[in-house]
């Protein structure tokens, strides 16, 4: 689903040259690998670059900006977007099992299902909230809450773990760059940021549904007065600005086959997606509430429908962080006299399994050079 290629054969940049040296005959198979087309590369701190942001030229920066809107239309981000938003549904469901379930076992089950359905009531899906909420409730006072809790959890893991992949994979577009990592190296990984990626939108989910009357009861339960739950009610909104950020900077650090410059918190390209993602929910937001007519054109199905178009403005606004990033790299390395104007020098992490993947094309291309030098017919 998330190809490499650009569209056009002229355009692949993501793939690199296939390189052979000089007097080599047309059996020869040499892998070019993920790095091939990085002979300039150097390490990314390297002193010869900018340091930030705020060192690049003004033409530097027109570039920058020109080569970001540019990049996010040709890496085709809108069916990237579009992938990554069917991997977060499939593993929403899961979670929200998995959460109610916990709930369940501390009693709080019937709280957080009147706070759910408040929620999609509140953002217009109320034929979505009357035909969820038996079925939230059931899961809530099942009696096999645990094993609810264990399945959901893993099937959350599995799911989750595709998206952070596809993700991934769309990072490497965004890189130009093949994935080199081989699978043994790759899942681990991969199922590392997994892990953390679902702590930190549990944390996210968890302080949006404890708020209200469910952060009283909860408060009265572990002897918290209203004071403190007062105070949890405003500081939570911070909290969750930091855990946002946090999983904005794992993903754009970790997932792609490049080695990043050092780990920052906060990268221009990740301010650039939070904000934007803000200011377009906000804008999609007004935009349902006053001018929409979803409920007439989807009736009941109105809330699924504008909670897809919410997700994929999300990972629309999280790829565009990502090109941006990307684009600033490719800006201080021409400043700095890298060849980067076609491809951006980054060394890759690995390059094992796109050399081995280079040497079964060219195994493929010289089959079928023989076989057409044969006219299909056996060899003699």
């Amino acid at each position: 689903m998330l190809g490499l290629g650009k569209k056009h054969a002229s355009e692949q940049t993501s793939k690199p040259a296939r390189t052979r040296p000089e007097g080599a005959g047309d059996g020869s198979l040499v892998p070019s690998g993920a790095g091939a087309d990085r002979e300039g590369a150097v390490g990314p701190d390297a002193d010869i670059k900018p340091d930030s942001p705020t060192d690049l030229t003004k033409p530097s920066w027109k570039y920058v900006l020109r080569k970001t809107l540019r990049e996010f239309s040709e890496d085709q981000c809108t069916d990237l977007a579009a992938a990554l938003t069917y991997y977060s549904v499939l593993a929403l469901f899961p979670a929200v099992i998995a959460l109610l379930s916990l709930v369940g076992l501390v009693g709080q089950g019937d709280e957080t299902v009147r706070t759910l359905v408040g929620i999609l009531r509140d953002l217009g899906a109320g034929g979505v909230a009357d035909t969820l909420e038996p079925t939230l409730i059931q899961l809530s006072q099942s009696r096999g809450a645990g094993l609810g809790f264990v399945v959901g959890l893993l099937t959350a893991l599995w799911s989750a773990s595709g998206y952070v992949g596809a993700f991934g994979r769309g990072m490497n577009r965004v890189y130009e760059i093949e994935e080199g990592r081989p699978i043994w190296k790759l899942r681990p990984v991969m199922l590392l940021i997994t892990l953390v990626t679902i702590v930190l939108t549990a944390l996210v989910a968890v302080s949006l549904v404890i708020t209200g009357p469910v952060a009283q009861v909860v408060g009265d339960q572990v002897g918290l007065g209203d004071t403190a739950v007062t105070v949890w009610n405003i500081a939570k909104w911070p909290v969750l600005l930091v855990v946002v950020v946090l999983l904005v900077a794992l993903l754009y650090y970790a997932t792609p086959n490049v080695k990043q410059p050092k780990f920052r918190w906060l990268s221009l390209g990740a301010v650039v997606a939070i904000l934007t993602w803000v200011v377009a929910s906000a804008a999609f937001g007004f935009y349902v509430s006053n001018f929409g007519s979803y409920n007439k054109t989807y009736g009941s199905l109105a809330g699924v429908i504008v909670f897809l178009l919410w997700l994929w403005i999300t990972n629309l606004a999280l790829l565009f962080g990502a090109e941006l990033d990307a684009e600033l790299e490719r800006g201080r390395e021409l400043q700095a006299g890298l060849p980067a104007e076609e491809v951006i020098q980054l060394p890759p992490r690995d390059t094992r399994k796109s050399e081995k993947a280079e040497i079964k094309r060219r195994e493929d291309v010289d089959r079928g050079r023989r076989l057409r030098k044969a006219r299909g017919r056996e060899p003699q």
